[in-house]
């Protein structure tokens, strides 16, 4: 068995971060903007849900492979952004060197409106 290439690496570590829908683990977390935070629990709920499924993943939204951003429309709340940053650490003060590497990586995946971009 050979290694896996590294941006496809990373795409799977971020895929399983998105996967947790929200729940903090070891590798990563995920952060509401105020924007998403002050909508409704059912709609939350649904950006949550649209998250975890997305799978849109093209090279405009991921020319380097590494599923690390996706939008999506909502209905009476208009575009949503993921995004995937990498830190050292979970204190968050440094880049991480090697996002392939979940010992060396922690992810913080924010989830906002477009306007909050």
């Amino acid at each position: 068995m050979g290694r896996v290439p590294y941006a496809k690496r990373i795409a799977e570590l971020n895929d399983q971060l998105r996967a947790r829908g929200g729940i903090t683990c070891a590798t990563g977390k995920t952060v509401l903007t105020r924007g998403i935070a002050a909508l409704d629990p059912v709609t939350i709920a649904g950006i949550w849900s649209n998250v975890v499924i997305f799978d849109d993943f093209d090279g405009d939204n991921d020319p380097h492979g590494e599923h690390d951003y996706g939008s999506f429309e909502v209905v009476d709340v208009g575009k949503v952004i993921w995004k995937i940053d990498y830190y050292a650490d979970d204190q968050c003060d440094l880049g991480s060197e090697n996002p392939s590497d979940p010992d060396s990586c922690f992810r913080v995946m924010t989830v906002m409106l477009a306007e909050e971009y």
